[in-house]
């Protein structure tokens, strides 16, 4: 190995120290991150989770750590890369290389961005029911109020259902949402 680091010359040297420290660094972080640690500061030896909202999402950003290292991590290893291969003058090694790191740094920005669309924080909200079909659970009485089933969301629920129209609506019967009125009641009529 001693060897080898005396073979290069103070560029190459200088591209295998990014590499090395960018990759380290990086790879420490993603570990962390996979962990869920990501974000969070150690307190006597111990991740504080305190903020009991621990995103998924450890934003990646272009001039955040995990930028910057990902950008040394790929700058080094390009230009290490083609300056041992001497195919290139260092100077335009050092060019591909920012050029790797750059590419680097917008395909991990979009990796951590699609992550970002993945998350969800669960919450059902009546509305979205709105133009759902279900089917009648307790008959709706004319006037007045019965269940209906309804599958929007992922989930299958029953709701309190008034009729549109004022009409009965037997149990079985299959209906669609129209409104939502007093917060948690639905408002349907016959499909």
């Amino acid at each position: 190995m001693e060897a080898f680091y005396n073979s290069l010359s103070p560029v190459q040297k200088f591209f295998l120290f990014s590499a090395m420290v960018g990759g380290a660094i990086f790879v420490i972080r993603m570990i962390m991150m996979l962990a869920g640690a990501a974000g969070h500061e150690l307190h006597d030896g111990q991740f504080d989770y305190s903020d009991t909202h621990a995103d998924a999402d450890a934003s990646f950003k272009l001039f955040s750590l995990h930028g910057l290292t990902g950008f040394f991590m790929m700058f080094g290893l390009v230009g290490l890369g083609l300056s041992r291969q001497r195919l290139i003058p260092d100077l335009f090694a050092g060019a591909l290389g920012v050029l790797a790191g750059l590419a680097t740094v917008w395909v991990i920005g979009k990796v951590f961005a699609g992550m970002i669309k993945l998350q969800s924080d669960g919450t059902l909200r009546l509305s979205d029911a709105v133009g759902h079909q279900g089917k009648v659970y307790l008959t709706i009485p004319a006037g007045g109020a019965g269940q209906v089933q309804v599958g929007f969301q992922g989930r299958l629920m029953i709701y309190d259902a008034i009729s549109a129209n004022k009409e009965v609506i037997k149990t079985g019967e299959p209906v669609v949402v129209i409104d939502v009125v007093g917060g948690n009641t639905l408002v349907v009529e016959k499909v």
